[in-house]
């Protein structure tokens, strides 16, 4: 599951799905397919602006999809998210999925990364505010010392 959120998109690649969108929406009318495989691309690119602007147009497609449309987007719009690092959007959208599909084992698997990861961050931000306290602390500790001399 880790190759596939940690994937990136080749810039053809993503070049090639750009125009073909443009193309369409200058013409006034983008096709599902067009719109997903463009946001699909956009959720892998490397740069922040562009998973973002895919999720914007997976969650587009998802209230106007069909069944199917919806259950790639609510799969895909939690690996943007999860790439995006907003894990509690990554959750929401994975465990939708696994309301509709219960035994998606992909969706099972994102399910379990992201909360490892939120797991790890949550750590990681204990630890920076238990050091903040800790340093404070000192400060506040070295203060005293001094005013008493």
């Amino acid at each position: 599951m880790e190759t596939i959120v940690e994937e990136t998109v080749s810039v053809e690649d993503l070049k090639k799905h750009e125009l073909l969108y443009n193309g369409e929406l200058a013409r006034g009318k983008v096709t599902v397919r067009t719109q997903f495989q463009y946001a699909w691309c956009l959720v892998r690119s490397r740069y922040t602006q562009d998973m973002r602007k895919g999720t914007v147009l997976l969650e587009e497609l998802l209230h106007g999809g069909s069944p199917q449309v919806q259950r790639d987007c609510l799969f895909y719009l939690a690996i943007g998210h999860y790439r995006l690092k907003d894990y509690t959007k990554a959750l929401k959208f994975v465990r939708g999925l696994l309301q509709i599909e219960p035994n998606n084992r992909q969706a099972a698997e994102l399910e379990k990364l992201i909360k490892k990861k939120m797991n790890q961050d949550g750590l990681v931000g204990m630890a920076i505010v238990g050091g903040a306290a800790m340093a404070i602390a000192g400060l506040v500790g070295a203060g005293i010392a001094l005013s008493k001399k």
